[in-house]
């Protein structure tokens, strides 16, 4: 048998167009501005656990339509595509500013009601978030079931007139105490292979508790506890048991790569001008391997503007991208020295306490969006045909 391969036919063209460029200049150039960095500074100061809500940034990229460049202008877009939605999340997370509420808001919820909600739920949702005057979050993983969706506990059950009642507990949400609308997977035919429904969870209903859990980045987790939520017909996101397809499909958007890849080339930036010549060699090595990342991160998003969702090549790109984290995360504190392992918290931590935060994101990167044991299963059963 033949080894497989990327084919090298029929590669999209990833060069951005004039306009694509100047798109970048102006997001850059709003990004990079005193406010903006004023809001960084501020936000990179707060004390572990106490993360910002809203913040004025996105209030600034809704009002020229960035926030959310490839949404239709009714919903607050700008009608462009897939390449200026990835400048803004790589331009954000390169300036300095929290990408978070932006992926969970904009990035998942919204492209998922975008593409599979109704009419109104599309009228009621969108514009805010597109503004930047809401949040929006996801409620896929569990206690026990982590994010595999198969062993889900949380149950809707019938309610009579199309409307359900939720049951249930989700763990490691971010954004939850200040997000309006949650985006909830629960079993509606249980089974071996249950069916799942998506909803959208009121967070501020009756029957819902949120409680914050301690963990080893500066973001806020928690966890939520759902008791006999009452949701209508309205809250059903697409067909009730279609929620595997919808969150197969979104995936492969979510797994581009060019945020992972963004926040890992922020570490590495952040030492360039302070490498030794003992050290020139290694960090060369790591820039080549995040330059490759970013060619794969941007050929996948070049693809999608093509109308290709290639999953394959999605797990590819997040596989290897993330797994540079580690490596560029331990140069950038070896570089530091001992003074790499002060916090943010010490005035004495050189570049704001870059390389220990650095350290203990590394690992996450690798979870985020499906594991890398996931992505290697997913490239050898679907491309290597080795399972």
């Amino acid at each position: 048998m033949s080894t497989p391969h990327l084919p090298v036919t029929d590669v999209p063209d990833t060069r951005p167009t004039p306009a694509q460029r100047a798109f970048r200049e102006d997001v850059r150039a709003l990004l990079r501005s005193p406010v903006v960095q004023e809001e960084v500074r501020r936000i990179r100061l707060l004390p572990p656990g106490d993360e910002p809500g809203l913040l004025e940034t996105y209030r600034l990229l809704g009002e020229r339509g960035w926030l959310a460049p490839s949404w239709p202008e009714q919903y607050g877009g700008r009608g462009l595509g897939h390449h200026e939605s990835a400048v803004v999340t790589e331009e954000m997370i390169l300036a300095g500013v929290p990408d978070d509420a932006h992926v969970l808001s904009v990035d998942i919820v919204g492209r998922f009601v975008l593409d599979s909600g109704t009419d109104a739920q599309r009228a009621r949702l969108l514009p805010p978030l597109a503004r930047g005057e809401q949040i929006a979050t996801v409620l896929f993983t569990e206690p026990q079931a982590g994010s595999d969706l198969g062993r889900i506990t949380t149950r809707a059950e019938p309610d009579g007139d199309g409307a359900w009642r939720l049951y249930g507990t989700k763990v490691f949400n971010q954004k939850s105490g200040f997000a309006e609308t949650a985006l909830c997977a629960a079993v509606t035919v249980p089974g071996t292979m249950p069916g799942i429904g998506l909803f959208l969870l009121p967070l501020r209903s009756p029957g819902v508790t949120i409680r914050t859990l301690s963990n080893l980045t500066d973001d806020a987790f928690c966890e939520i506890s759902i008791d006999g939520v009452r949701l209508t017909r309205d809250d059903v996101l697409g067909d009730v048991d279609d929620g595997w397809r919808m969150i197969s499909e979104l995936l492969v958007l979510e797994r581009t790569g060019v945020d992972f890849h963004a926040k890992i080339r922020h570490w590495l930036d952040s030492v360039a001008d302070a490498v030794p010549a003992a050290l020139r060699e290694r960090y060369t090595d790591l820039d080549a391997r995040l330059t490759a990342g970013h060619a794969l991160a941007w050929r996948m998003v070049a693809g999608l503007d093509a109308g290709r969702a290639d999953p394959v090549l999605a797990a590819m790109a997040k596989w290897y991208v993330t797994e540079q984290a580690r490596d560029v995360a331990r140069f950038c504190l070896e570089l530091r020295g001992r003074d790499g392992l002060l916090t943010h918290q010490d005035p004495d931590a050189p570049d704001l306490g870059r390389a220990e935060r650095a350290l203990r994101y590394a690992p996450t990167l690798t979870l985020a969006s499906g594991t890398s044991e996931v992505m290697l299963r997913t490239i050898a059963t679907s491309h290597l045909e080795l399972l």
